[in-house]
């Protein structure tokens, strides 16, 4: 077997050329060599060849892929650095990145749990204080002092109801893998005890003494990073124990696709047990009684059919977000004190679609979306309006603090233009909302505008879409089309240290709310989802064109972007539409539609695309997967994939795929490159210093390809 230098420099060494197109002028491209295999599928009649599928293997584990990604990053790593566009948004990234951030604050007992970033920290500390403001801030965990690279991070935390201890969790390179560990808040000690094979596990604590975590069976060697994931389920860890003595509270092993987790009533009288498929917008629901020595679940919904989200509990009480019988959600409240549970509808379902909910005080905290824009609206316990909170302009709340009892609040509302700010308010006085902590700005907000469009889609549907420039600049604008459109996941108004850096240079970007997601509640999900799937492409494309006719963009002065779902969106319509766009940034996107289901978290997948074992889905599969419908003979924008190369959410492989069937298609002069981000995963926990150096790549590639020369 040969060794991985040999194999680093055989691929080095190695040169493909574009063909055809490169008597344009343009300089031809020679991409590192990708090996052609001869995988072939064979599904319904038809034989599909696969010619990359060897760069699924895990980088970690093949050194043949381990040399491709070496090759291809110092490719595309030589290329970037030479972009005349790159300095100018480096150093000014560094100076937008570098304003102090303080997060939500979390009450327990009599302390308050918050984090903050003085700037350019890679990862923000989480800081205890007295909730009176009396005494000083202390540092209780600082996550800058675990790795040099600072790609370890901390990911959720929880403090008891006390606030004498905390539970918290550590993610390392990206991984959606946690370690769960312990701290005495007092003392600032970290117990000796962790919980492993955590993913995607929420933190709840039953009494100070205990915490209900979900988490799999250790995967097998070789298997944790790529293997489909199965067999989750509920576990409760007393503190001072080790994780072997953990008690199973909740599993399903007859049908070992179910993803588990658990909350716990603010008075710590019900567990809540909500049991989903993972992408699946229906979720099942079963509650035990926490004094209760044996915690039997009791079942209380027991279709995977609408979505049940527990607000809280005041005894034997329980509130509810749903979508049962409403598409844009309601609020019920469900006693739990007779032999069968009783529900009562308290709010019922508005025009608007009811996006969050809380319990502050005695008051309903109600978070809806009109139009793709925030409203929190008051409600008493029993429904009847109690008011408004305002907010400063167009926006999004991304959460509310509080607990029932007590009045004083917090949320988090931020814009385009408005970093997160932290309001706090008092649930008894709608009028009573001021600032708790606002970031030090190191830009001018008032010099962009921020408006909403509505556009008409291929079959006349009316599309939102935000565009965001400043206000100084006149014409057509080199522009950024950003959409996900997918998984009843609404994309909505905040803010980006590095979409600054390119509106302050003097583009335009735009947010196409496209069908798929959930800006107008169910049914602009199944509007995009499955046998729809085709209109999430339409709009966006019909998005493009709108900037185009409107004088947004010039003919060759628009880009598009999007991550995950939405690097799929983007490699769909650049196949469907190359003449459209001048630059393309699809980032871990899910690019291999007929393979998708077999990693990972992929296989939940299945519920928003499809089935590829069912004909009528993998046709339609077949007939927009990026990675098979690469078309030969048209001239593309230029391409800068992204992906990180322990991504565990989207493997990895469908990125690298996607680039070596660019690399060596028939497509043009432009460059089709891939980045590779090492010790990094699907975006969370990124360090600072990580999201400067990509931000500076990807906004120089665009603006290079646009026509975007920085300006003051």
């Amino acid at each position: 077997m040969p060794s991985i230098r040999t194999l680093l420099a055989a691929s080095a060494a190695t040169l493909v050329v574009t063909p055809a197109f490169g008597q344009s002028g343009e300089a031809i491209m020679h991409y590192p060599a990708t090996q052609r295999g001869s995988a072939v599928e064979t599904a319904f009649g038809e034989k599909v060849a696969d010619p990359y599928r060897w760069l699924e293997a895990d980088v970690r584990e093949d050194i043949t892929v381990a040399a491709w990604v070496e090759a291809q990053s110092r490719f595309t790593a030589d290329y970037l650095a030479k972009l005349a566009e790159r300095p100018a948004f480096e150093v000014r990234l560094k100076t937008l990145f570098d304003f102090e951030r303080i997060g939500m604050p979390v009450k327990a007992g009599s302390l308050l749990f918050f984090r903050h970033n003085s700037g350019l920290q890679n990862q923000s500390v989480l800081y205890v204080r007295n909730a009176d403001g009396s005494g000083e801030r202390r540092v209780l965990i600082d996550p800058n002092t675990w790795a040099k690279d600072g790609a370890t991070a901390l990911d959720d935390w929880q403090p008891s109801k006390d606030g004498a201890r905390l539970a918290f969790t550590v993610q390392d390179g990206g991984s959606d893998w946690r370690t769960v560990k312990f701290l005495d808040v007092a003392t600032g000690t970290t117990l000796p005890e962790t919980l492993e094979h955590v993913k995607f596990s929420a933190l709840a604590w039953a009494g100070s003494g205990g915490v209900l975590y979900s988490r799999f069976p250790a995967p097998k060697p070789g298997e944790a990073f790529q293997a489909v994931s199965s067999n989750q389920s509920v576990w409760y860890h007393q503190i001072g124990t080790d994780q072997s003595a953990d008690k199973l509270v909740y599993a399903t092993p007859d049908n070992p696709r179910l993803y588990h987790s658990a909350a716990v009533t603010h008075d710590q009288r019900w567990m809540v047990i909500s049991t989903s498929t993972g992408s699946e917008k229906g979720n099942a629901v079963g509650v035990a009684a926490i004094g209760k020595g044996d915690w039997t679940v009791r079942p209380l919904v027991t279709l995977l059919k609408d979505e049940w989200s527990l607000i809280d509990g005041i005894g034997d009480t329980l509130w509810f977000m749903t979508s049962k019988d409403a598409p844009r959600k309601q609020v019920v409240m469900v006693d739990l004190s007779g032999a069968e549970p009783a529900i009562m509808i308290v709010v019922p379902e508005d025009e608007a679609v009811l996006d969050g909910a809380s319990i502050v005080g005695d008051k309903l905290v109600l978070n809806y979306l009109r139009d793709v824009k925030a409203e929190l609206r008051l409600a008493n316990l029993d429904g009847k309006p109690a008011g408004t909170l305002a907010l400063p302009g167009i926006g999004s709340v991304s959460g509310v603090q509080g607990e029932p009892g007590d009045a004083q609040g917090h949320f988090v509302f931020s814009g385009f233009t408005q970093p997160a700010t932290v309001y706090s308010f008092d649930a008894a006085n709608p009028a009573s909302t001021s600032v708790w902590a606002a970031p030090k700005l190191t830009f001018d907000p008032a010099r962009f505008e921020t408006r909403q469009v509505f556009y008409p889609s291929k079959d006349g549907t009316k599309i939102p879409m935000f565009v965001v420039r400043r206000q100084d600049l006149d014409g057509p604008l080199p522009t950024i089309l950003y959409g996900y459109g997918g998984f009843n996941i609404s994309v909505l108004p905040g803010f980006s240290a590095a979409r600054m850096a390119w509106l302050e240079a003097g583009g335009a970007y735009a947010v196409a709310n496209i069908r798929g997601g959930g800006e107008y509640g169910e049914a602009w999900h199944l509007g995009g989802k499955g046998a729809t799937k085709q209109n999430v492409f339409d709009d966006f494309i019909a998005a493009g064109e709108w900037l185009k006719a409107n004088g947004v963009t010039a003919k060759d002065g628009l880009a598009v972007e999007g991550g995950s779902n939405g690097g799929l969106l983007v490699g769909a319509v650049v196949n469907q539409r190359p003449d459209l766009f001048a630059a393309a940034h699809p980032a871990v996107g899910v690019m291999d539609m007929l393979r998708f289901d077999k990693f990972t978290a992929g296989r939940e997948w299945v519920f928003d695309y499809g089935f590829p074992e069912k004909e009528a889905d993998w046709r339609r599969l077949r007939s927009y997967s990026p990675y098979h419908n690469v078309k030969s003979g048209s001239a593309y924008p230029a391409t800068l994939t992204t992906t990180a190369d322990t991504d565990d959410r989207v493997v990895p492989g469908h990125s690298f795929k996607y680039a070596a069937a660019l690399q060596a298609a028939d497509i043009g002069p432009k460059p089709h490159l891939i980045r590779i981000a090492t010790r990094a995963g699907h975006g969370a926990g990124t360090p600072v210093s990580k999201m400067i150096e990509e931000s500076a790549d990807v906004y120089a590639f665009l603006a290079h390809w646009t026509g975007l020369k920085p300006q003051d």
